[in-house]
């Protein structure tokens, strides 16, 4: 196939996002990111091309050519929620978010029945068209694997940040964070600037997102089930889906797709011809090589948030920092804008206390981020 890139729409450390076209002018977006760093980008493809529903992106195909891996998805044209809301002024109406949850919980259905935890639901990952659609799944594994936990911070669940477990319950308290997130603007966790103390914070305050005063009880009841702190009693998506709130959601989109369009600022006349590596020997070889997936989005006011991959979880003993404790700081980055993953990074940890579980975590941004130096 011959495709066509045009204008970037996103930009990570290690991947682009691009509106692209075919030959016989089909529209598509290409995460592009250089053969090194491919490895995620190709875990990325091997979950979705084992996809089909109207509530995850679809993945098209991907190519490679002599520097770059190249995966093919469809393009949604009015970008991620988180954009939309902030098109919207901040908020949504609760008619838009009854609308928008049955989707995002349709879609956590369908993943949980295909035995796939999705482990970073927010609004940046969830792209808006007639309705919405799950992306990005580079943080992504198979329900019971032992792969890392990762994730964003803000979006965890309690049993996560305890570094305990990341099942399908998890995703579906995301899922509750994404729908304060609709509601208010921002992350469910506004006022929690430093990740470690948010995980803290999130594991074992007790404490959960609060919800606007606006909400209706239904809504409450609705956003309650998904912000139960146990995990076994926390509602399943399926369970979730005959919720009243949902049930009586409308099909119709509350929004246009032309209304909700935020890229047609773009010029086309950009484009550059990208044939296919298939046309060429040396192509189809470098085909079969690759080895990083990306993440991008404008953080906008969650610029210092990250997504982060626990590689360990122990039962250690570490001394409580105490408030006026003099201790060493090492900064470990001064990055932001973006959230994405960036190649292999130190390990830093943070203390919560006597024989708590200690997550260790694997920076993927930093946007001037401390924490002390337990080397």
């Amino acid at each position: 196939m011959t495709w066509t890139r045009g204008p970037t729409i996103g930009r990570g450390s290690t991947a682009t996002v691009s509106i692209a076209t075919t030959a016989a002018g089909d529209i598509f977006a290409v995460k592009s990111t250089d053969l090194a760093s491919s490895a995620l980008l190709k875990k990325e493809e091997s979950f979705l091309s084992q996809l089909s529903s109207p509530y995850i992106i679809r993945c098209l195909g991907s190519d490679c050519n002599r520097y770059d891996y190249n995966l093919f998805l469809e393009y949604s044209g009015g970008g991620s929620l988180s954009d939309l809301i902030g098109k919207r002024g901040g908020a949504l109406d609760e008619k838009s978010i009854r609308f928008y949850s049955r989707q995002l919980v349709a879609g956590l259905e369908y993943l949980h029945r295909s035995g796939l935890v999705h482990c970073d639901i927010k609004g940046q990952n969830i792209l808006v068209g007639d309705g919405v659609k799950i992306a990005d799944f580079g943080c992504a594994k198979w329900a019971g694997s032992d792969a890392v936990f990762s994730g964003t911070p803000a979006y965890m669940a309690p049993e996560v940040c305890r570094g305990k477990e990341q099942g399908f319950a998890a995703d579906v308290w995301a899922a509750g964070c994404t729908v304060v997130e609709m509601a208010t603007g921002r992350h469910p966790w506004p006022e929690m600037k430093d990740p470690a103390a948010a995980i803290y914070r999130i594991g074992f305050s007790g404490e959960a997102p609060e919800l606007p005063g606006w909400f209706s009880e239904e809504a409450r009841d609705f956003v309650g089930k998904c912000l139960v702190r146990d995990p076994r009693r926390r509602w399943t998506a399926a369970e979730l889906l005959r919720h009243p709130f949902l049930d009586s959601a409308e099909e119709a989109t509350p929004t246009s797709v032309a209304d909700q369009g935020i890229w047609n600022e773009f010029e086309v006349e950009e484009m550059e011809a990208s044939p296919s590596p298939s046309d060429s020997p040396v192509g189809r070889f470098e085909a079969l090589i690759g080895g990083g997936s990306p993440r991008w989005g404008d953080l906008g006011e969650d610029e210092e948030w990250l997504t982060v991959r626990a590689n360990e979880v122990e039962d250690l003993n570490h001394d409580l920092i105490e408030e006026e404790e003099e201790i060493d700081l090492v900064r470990i980055g001064d990055n932001s804008g973006f959230d994405f993953w960036c190649g292999d990074c130190d390990f830093v940890t943070s203390s919560f206390g006597e024989k708590q579980s200690l997550l260790l975590i694997e920076v993927k941004i930093i946007s001037s981020v401390y924490y002390k130096d337990e080397a």
